[in-house]
């Protein structure tokens, strides 16, 4: 089993340099590693000073990049849909190249990197995989996209085939447009897996975050709100970067101001990441950029630890022998988390952000007896008797 690491944070705090440093150090521990990019800036290529094709490509004994070529994966993934898509809206008229830029969707370049790292991953040829993610936000949604999906999917898809089967014709009559074929669905049935099982591997055990950070207010404001909604969403996050940190030595009056501003920042990660490790990136002297000076940055930033260990975090949500599920909702504000049954689901809210979770047989039968955030953690007790639908 590979180990995954994704790396993601605020816009411009260093991401980028962090994966690829991570990555240069797995590789040149002898671990045989793939660095990959979700992030459509495409900047991981500058950062390890090479050029990238489309396919992984080795650019040093033991590390490969892969800068996915998302067009040609994109027609193999979504090539059906899209087709007909395009003949759709030819039959209502529209020429060619408006056809197409309809037909391309938001976000794609992203889900199409997430499919692309679960091909790889099933070859079983990496030890580790490292990922360079979008900017939190983008990687949040991104993240959340496979679960949605699949709530959407399972719901609607075999209603949608019965209805397809009965008003085809009817709709092809009046309307003038064709209905999907089950060769359509059916593509539309393998994206949906395949992003199952992307959401299956980084959720894993050989899976984690690591959130980049530098010392400010507005950053470490943000990193608290995504290690929260990373949690609830299921992915576990097992170590915190702080990245451009000044050193004291030698400092003249305006660096020792940011020495000082740093040090109350950096005593908050500290506090607020308890009890995950933060590893500190010093502000060099120049920029980072080829594949020894970022060994150098990723010397700095582990020391004598192990960053390729499995993660040694329990995964975010677990129900016990007793019946009792339990979500981490690390540094979650009480008056933000909120609670709600629905049939077979639990419906919870943390902030700006929502996950619909479906109960496991043994539960779905049981009314909730109470609910309570303590310590970081959500905790719903069940008693018997039938669901509460309020």
């Amino acid at each position: 089993m590979s180990r995954v690491l994704l790396f993601t944070g605020k816009g411009g705090v260093g991401k980028t340099t962090v994966a690829a440093a991570t990555a240069t150090l797995a590789a040149r521990s002898g671990l045989k590693t793939l660095v990959v990019s979700t992030d459509t800036a495409h900047s991981l290529a500058d950062a390890l000073g090479v050029r990238a094709g489309g396919e992984p490509t080795e650019i040093a004994p033991g590390l490969s990049l892969h800068q996915v070529d998302t067009q040609r994966a994109l027609e193999r993934q979504w090539g059906e849909l899209r087709d007909y898509a395009r003949g759709v809206f030819a039959e209502l008229g529209l020429d060619e190249v408006t056809a197409e830029e309809i037909t391309v969707l938001p976000g794609a370049e992203e889900v199409i990197a997430l499919l692309e790292l679960r091909e790889q991953a099933r070859t079983g040829l990496w030890d580790v995989i490292v990922i360079d993610c979008a900017p939190t936000a983008e990687t949040l949604r991104l993240l959340a996209l496979p679960e949605a999906l699949d709530w959407h999917v399972n719901r609607l898809l075999p209603i949608g085939r019965r209805l397809l089967s009965t008003i085809s014709p009817l709709v092809r009559r009046l309307a003038q447009v064709s209905m999907p074929e089950d060769h359509v669905i059916g593509a539309g049935e393998r994206l949906h897996r395949g992003l199952m099982e992307v959401r299956e591997l980084l959720t894993g055990p050989g899976a984690s975050v690591r959130l980049v950070l530098t010392p400010e207010a507005v950053v470490l404001a943000e990193a608290r709100r995504t290690l929260t909604s990373l949690s609830l969403y299921g992915y576990r996050v097992d170590a915190v970067i702080a990245n451009r940190v000044f050193p004291s030595e030698g400092a003249d009056p305006w660096r020792r101001k940011w020495v000082r501003a740093q040090a109350r920042h950096l005593a908050e990660v500290e506090e607020s990441f308890a009890p995950l490790p933060v590893h500190i990136v010093p502000y060099l002297e120049a920029e980072p950029v080829g594949l020894d000076a970022l060994a150098a940055v990723a010397e700095a930033m582990y020391g004598e630890g192990d960053p390729f260990a499995p993660p040694s975090v329990d995964p975010p949500l677990r129900i016990t022998a007793e019946g009792e599920l339990i979500l981490a909702l690390p540094l979650a504000d009480k008056d933000e988390v909120d609670l709600a049954r629905k049939g077979d689901e639990l419906i919870v809210n943390a902030g700006s952000y929502r996950r619909v979770l479906a109960l496991p047989a043994a539960l779905a039968r049981r009314s909730v007896r109470e609910a309570a955030l303590r310590d970081g953690f959500l905790r719903v007790r069940f008693e018997s008797g039938g669901p509460d639908d309020r």
